[in-house]
């Protein structure tokens, strides 16, 4: 391919430069739109929880830590996704100094494979810590308790918020490993 990326009428190196301009916006725009709805949703989580609520455990605590981090991942991932855009502008590039080598392409897309797998992991395990407090909370109380008040104790739809921000972080984490690696299988064909 190193001949192809020299020759600037190459058809093949076209097509993976369109390839690259196509993934990226897609992978750019999904990753964006679910990385700003889940961190909206967390702020609100965040906001609206009173101090001392059994909504502030530790457990809950550590697994919002570990959203945040997945999201700030996320941040990173939207910018490599950006950045493959760009590769495919250089690629259909008739000029071959404009084009990238296939080194950098190639270590660009391994690098959002490994941000986007470390994403993953710290949104799953911030997801594991939160959905663990929820259903700890949800099998030791009450919704109504003997006086017919309602149990602070109980799970509200504001612990719900973090369960969806992290189930759509996960989801743009996957939109980024899917589209980095069907472009380093077609750079590499």
């Amino acid at each position: 391919m190193s001949e192809q990326l020299d020759n600037p009428s190459s058809s093949k190196v076209r097509s993976i430069g369109q390839n690259f301009r196509i993934t990226g916006w897609i992978s750019f725009i999904l990753q964006l739109v679910l990385g700003v709805v889940s961190t909206l949703l967390l702020l609100v989580f965040v906001i609206g929880r009173r101090p001392g609520t059994p909504s502030a455990t530790a457990e809950t605590g550590f697994g919002v830590f570990l959203a945040v981090c997945g999201i700030i991942s996320l941040g990173i991932s939207v910018y490599l996704a950006f950045r493959c855009k760009n590769i495919g502008r250089k690629l259909q590039s008739t000029n071959p100094s404009n084009r990238p080598r296939k080194i950098e392409t190639v270590k660009t897309l391994q690098l959002a494979l490994i941000v986007n797998l470390v994403g993953m992991l710290l949104t799953l395990l911030g997801a594991q810590a939160i959905v663990g407090s929820l259903v700890v909370k949800a099998v030791s109380s009450q919704a109504i308790t003997t006086l017919g008040a309602v149990d602070p104790n109980r799970i509200s739809g504001q612990d719900m918020l973090v369960v969806q921000a992290n189930n759509n972080t996960i989801t743009a984490h996957f939109v980024g490993l899917v589209g980095s690696i069907w472009l380093l299988n077609r750079i590499t064909k």
